[in-house]
């Protein structure tokens, strides 16, 4: 287990009612409803929570790989991610994909930005090995 050496920032939320209630960050500036996947609530989920997290945190990690290797990201990158809730045996688990846009890059030099990405986003850390993730370049 990696243990962090200095913490940068903490993220706080207050969550009530679980997947049909409501989260609230401890600043505020996060409050939304909360609904059950493919239910008829106005809310949000926590796979899409974690999809928005992961897809935002992956963009700058790229950011850090492309300037590590002399090379800008074009303006217009994107990362679509789905994150999928599903029965596993007994109980459930999630599967992702990561869908990156590069566009204007060289498929290889944008592969290499990916993978180094992979590396370096948390997100990616703190799923490596606990569930299946599709990274693919559209």
């Amino acid at each position: 287990m990696n243990r962090i050496d200095e913490v940068i920032y903490t993220g706080g939320t207050r969550t009530l009612g679980g997947r049909d209630g409501s989260a609230r960050s401890t600043d505020g500036r996060l409050d939304v409803a909360l609904s059950r996947p493919g239910g008829s609530g106005r809310g949000t989920n926590p796979e899409q929570l974690l999809a928005a997290g992961w897809s935002a945190c992956f963009i700058g990690a790229m950011g850090l790989a492309a300037r590590a290797a002399g090379v800008a990201l074009p303006a217009d990158v994107a990362v679509d991610a789905e994150v999928d809730l599903g029965k596993s045996g007994d109980g459930f688990a999630l599967q992702a994909r990561l869908n990156v846009r590069l566009s204007g890059l060289d498929p290889s030099v944008a592969r290499d930005i990916v993978d180094r990405a992979n590396q370096l986003c948390p997100y990616s850390k703190a799923t490596r090995g606990n569930i299946a993730v599709d990274i693919n370049l559209a």
